[in-house]
C-alpha cells in the first residue's frame, strides 16, 4: 500500500508536473517567435523582478561587452565534440545594469583545446531572448580553471560572485547573426517529451497494486475456509507386503482351499501333522504360482 501511496503522491506528480512544465515552456517559445523584438526595458525594466512569463520572448539591448567577466560554460556538446559556451558580462548603455549574454556554443579544436573568439570594442546593438537563471548543485560553484572562469550552469547570483559584478537576475540567449554571436544554440523542439504517458502509467500502478493485493488476499482467506470446512482424513499407513509374506499367504489360502475340497493335502494341513509333507504336496503349485508373481 505504501507503493500505491507513493504513486499517487510522489512518482505521478513529479512526472505530471514535468509535462506541464513542458507545455507552458512550448507555449512561451510559439509566442515568443511570433512576436517581434523589443527594447529589454519594456520586459525588464530596471530594478523590477524578472517576469517568467516574458521568458524567451526577443528584446534589444545597446551597450558594450566586459570581456574581462567572461565565463566558459563546461560540459557542452557540439557536432559530437566537447564544447563550451561563452558567457560574456554586457554592460547597457548609459546605465550600470550588467546583464550575462550567452554567446553561442564553441567545440573544441582537435586538441581538445578552446579559441573564443572575442566580442567587438565599444557599443553595439545586440538582439536576445530572456532566459531566467538556473540553479546550482552543491558542489557545482563556478571555479577557475587554468586561468579562466567555468561554470556548470548559468546561475546568474554564482556567476556575480565570480566576476565581481553586480549582475541581473536573468540573462539573454544571443540571436544567431548578431554582433559578437558564436555557433547558434538552437530553440528546443516543441515537443511534449513522454511525461504525460509516464504519469498515467504510475496511476495505473496506483490502481492495480490495491486491486491485486486484494484479490489474493481474497483467495487466501477463501482457500483457508475451505480447507477448515472439510473433514481431515488421517492416512492410514499399509505395510508393503514382501515377498516372504505372500508365500504365507498363498500356501495357507492353498491348505484351506485343499481342506473345503477334502483332498488329502488339507487334511493333513487343518490336522497340524505333517506340514512338510502338505508343503510338499502343493509343492508344484506353489513353485508355478510364486515364478509367475516373483520370478522366482
Amino acid at each position: 500500500m505504501a507503493f500505491a501511496a507513493a504513486c499517487f503522491a510522489i512518482l505521478a506528480p513529479w512526472q505530471l508536473g514535468k509535462n506541464s512544465d513542458t507545455e507552458h515552456r512550448n507555449d512561451l517559445i510559439r509566442a515568443a517567435t511570433g512576436t517581434a523584438p523589443v527594447p529589454i526595458d519594456e520586459l525588464a525594466p530596471p530594478g523590477s523582478s524578472f517576469d517568467a512569463d516574458h521568458e524567451w520572448r526577443e528584446v534589444t539591448l545597446r551597450g558594450r561587452y566586459l570581456v574581462q567577466g567572461q565565463v566558459l560554460l563546461r560540459f557542452r556538446y557540439s557536432d559530437e565534440r566537447p564544447a563550451v559556451e561563452a558567457l560574456t558580462p554586457f554592460q547597457i548603455s548609459g546605465s550600470d545594469r550588467i546583464i550575462v549574454v550567452n554567446r553561442g556554443i564553441v567545440p573544441s579544436s582537435t586538441d581538445g583545446t578552446f579559441t573564443i573568439p572575442t566580442p567587438p570594442d565599444g557599443d553595439v546593438t545586440i538582439s536576445a531572448r530572456l532566459m531566467k537563471s538556473e540553479g546550482t548543485s552543491p558542489g557545482k560553484e563556478p571555479r577557475v580553471e587554468n586561468g579562466a572562469a567555468t561554470a556548470y550552469t548559468i546561475d546568474t547570483a554564482q556567476l556575480a560572485k565570480t566576476t565581481g559584478m553586480r549582475l541581473e537576475s536573468f540573462y539573454v540567449q544571443l540571436s544567431p547573426q548578431q554582433p559578437g554571436s558564436l555557433g547558434e544554440i538552437e530553440l528546443p523542439q516543441l515537443e511534449s517529451g513522454p511525461y504525460l504517458s509516464y504519469g498515467l502509467q504510475w496511476l495505473a500502478f496506483g490502481v492495480m497494486v490495491p486491486l491485486g493485493a486484494g484479490y489474493f488476499i481474497y483467495n487466501e482467506v477463501k482457500a483457508r475456509r475451505a480447507k477448515k470446512a472439510s473433514p481431515e482424513v488421517e492416512a492410514v499407513d499399509e505395510p508393503v507386503p514382501t515377498a516372504k509374506s505372500e508365500r504365507e499367504r498363498f500356501r495357507r489360502a492353498l491348505r484351506e482351499t485343499g481342506q473345503r475340497s477334502g483332498n488329502d493335502v488339507s487334511a493333513k494341513t487343518v490336522a497340524g501333522v505333517g506340514e512338510g509333507a502338505a508343503d510338499s504336496a502343493s509343492d508344484d503349485a506353489v513353485r508355478a504360482k510364486l515364478a509367475a508373481r516373483y520370478g522366482k
